[in-house]
């Protein structure tokens, strides 16, 4: 049995990869900031935090954790000229700042453990250009530097990994996926002609976060229905 922190985890990918989590009997410390809902259905034990807080407080937290995963994000998409620098900002605050606050807050309990992982979240855009994607894709594109860099520098203690998906059928992608027409262009989009699911992403996270990756670190795995690598 294994602890697990998942910042993030009342609603999408992150409450997925919670449930799958708790179900195969590993100990979760899921979040959840004042602007989400959480389902009190679930046996999941949700903490409130906000990650641009300052202190944030993870006393609740176990004196040894064996994964963290990073899930807070936003996908803004409007054309450059429209972009304002405080826009970018925001981002950078919420999907890099934050993450790096909590890993930090959070690194002597991952050390501790020996052999620890941590997985976060970038985006298909950094790696193939889309238009209207400079915003998600100045930021995300920070977390696949920072992954190469805290992998090599936590080595062999810590784990870091990071997954690149395409557009998921979560509630941040809600407003690209509101009726059928838009679900349908963008399955088309994908070479496997589908959308991503919060499973596919979950399932990904799981396995980085056990030791069935732990000869895995330093990567950006992209989980994208084909289309950072294939044009059919």
């Amino acid at each position: 049995m294994s602890n697990f922190f998942i910042i993030g985890g009342s609603s999408g990918i992150g409450r997925q990869l919670s449930v799958q989590l708790l179900n195969t009997g590993h100990r979760v410390y899921a979040t959840f900031n004042e602007h989400e809902m959480r389902d009190e259905g679930e046996r999941l034990t949700y903490h409130q935090c906000n990650v641009l807080d300052d202190p944030v407080q993870i006393d609740y937290l176990p004196d040894t954790l064996d994964g963290l995963v990073y899930c807070p994000g936003r996908i803004n998409l409007k054309p450059f000229h429209r972009i304002q620098p405080g826009e970018y900002i925001k981002d950078y605050e919420l999907q890099v700042v934050g993450a790096l606050k909590m890993i930090n807050l959070a690194l002597p309990r991952l050390k501790s453990a020996g052999k620890a992982s941590i997985v976060w979240f970038s985006t298909v855009a950094v790696q193939v250009g889309f238009p209207f994607h400079a915003q998600v894709a100045a930021s995300k594109g920070a977390i696949e530097g920072l992954t190469k860099s805290l992998a090599a520098e936590f080595a062999p203690q810590v784990r870091v990994n990071c997954i690149a998906p395409s557009l998921t059928d979560t509630p941040l992608a809600k407003q690209l996926l509101s009726n059928d027409e838009k679900r349908e262009a963008n399955a088309q989009r994908h070479p496997l002609k589908k959308i991503g699911k919060a499973e596919d992403l979950a399932n990904m996270a799981e396995f980085l976060l056990t030791d069935k990756s732990d000869w895995i670190t330093g990567q950006v795995f992209h989980v994208d229905g084909g289309m950072a690598t294939l044009k059919i």
